[in-house]
């Protein structure tokens, strides 16, 4: 019966989300099960009983004009002619989410480098090889920009995905929610650590003014500590966020206006226009660009933390004024199949 029900969700998958559409969705699966259990009951075997459900319920045109759908499947066919759209499979959906993590770790580690390339200078210069530390920065400032460049480079052959030519049916799109559930606590243990890093980037300052006997060369090691837990900090905070985003972006792709947008509505919100999806797209890079300058520029971390409650308050008001809810969107969560 499971094979029954996932071949009608392809069948529904591109058609236009409406009140009417679900309505008939329900009524051909209620049908779907009635046959199957029909036969069943006559001795037939599961695999016999799936192909003559399929062969007699699986054609959509066929229907139509019994389910009262002809408007629907016709706009469904015109839209098909004019973007074209196919289900990712899970091989494809798989060899991605490995690519945004080698992705996500390459944009991570260079802008890390950059980060820590200003330690050279500082701690050679303590003991005059100033010229030494400036070689040391730009290697790793060059090592940086080569990761930056090449993961530029290999997210060419992934563009297909975002650019809307694909959608997840019921299997992909289950199979990546469950990776985003497997993800998030990760995610979270990741980016809190990340900011706590961050947040008490301080403490080897406060330790050096604290300890006279780590004046001159001690206190330069202490300043270098401090880029080197930011390094860390921003590194961490990168790298969970672009493999969230990454599994998001997936989970984006689906049309809010289509049957296929309720399998990860939940997940993900749709919103009213590209304008709005793009405000909420750069929400919190922004949030965490605004926090990092703040707490470099006055180096009070203790204070600036303030911020990340703030902005959660706020995204929650952004996303309710900009959020987008399609015809039985509520009721479409409860009755998934």
């Amino acid at each position: 019966m499971e094979t029954i029900k996932n071949y009608l969700e392809a069948m529904f998958a591109n058609m236009p989300r409406t009140a009417d559409v679900e309505k008939a969705k329900a009524e051909l699966l209620q049908m779907m099960e009635d046959k199957y259990n029909e036969l069943m009951d006559e001795g037939k075997t599961e695999n016999e009983a799936v192909g003559t459900v399929i062969s007699e319920f699986g054609n959509l045109d066929e229907l139509a004009e019994a389910l009262g759908l002809e408007k629907e499947v016709k706009q469904e066919h015109e839209e098909s002619e004019a973007n074209p759209r196919r289900a990712l499979n899970l091989e494809e959906i798989r060899d991605y989410l490995q690519y945004s993590s080698v992705r996500a770790l390459c944009i991570a580690l260079g802008v890390a480098l950059c980060i820590i390339s200003v330690t050279g200078p500082i701690l050679l210069s303590g003991i005059h090889l100033e010229g030494v530390g400036v070689l040391i920065m730009f290697l790793l400032i060059a090592g940086g920009v080569l990761l930056f460049v090449f993961s530029g480079i290999t997210s060419n052959k992934w563009s297909y995905i975002t650019k809307g030519g694909c959608f997840l049916d019921y299997a992909g799109s289950n199979y990546t929610m469950e990776e985003k559930t497997r993800f998030r606590r990760s995610f979270a243990s990741r980016l809190t650590l990340g900011i706590i890093l961050c947040a008490i980037c301080w403490l080897p300052l406060v330790l050096a003014e604290a300890m006279s006997s780590l004046a001159g060369l001690g206190e330069l090691f202490m300043i270098t500590v401090l880029f080197g837990m930011v390094a860390c900090g921003v590194f961490l905070i990168i790298h969970s966020a672009m493999i969230m985003g990454s599994i998001n972006d997936l989970l984006k792709i689906n049309d809010g206006k289509t049957m296929s947008s309720k399998y990860t509505e939940a997940e993900v919100p749709h919103y009213k226009d590209a304008k709005a999806e793009g405000v909420m797209s750069i929400y919190w890079p922004t949030v965490r660009s605004i926090y990092l300058i703040w707490s470099f520029l006055t180096f009070q971390w203790w204070k600036t933390w303030i911020i990340w409650p703030i902005a959660a308050i706020a995204y929650s008001i952004i996303k309710s004024l900009f959020r987008s809810d399609y015809p039985g969107s509520s009721a479409n969560n409860n009755n998934q199949i």
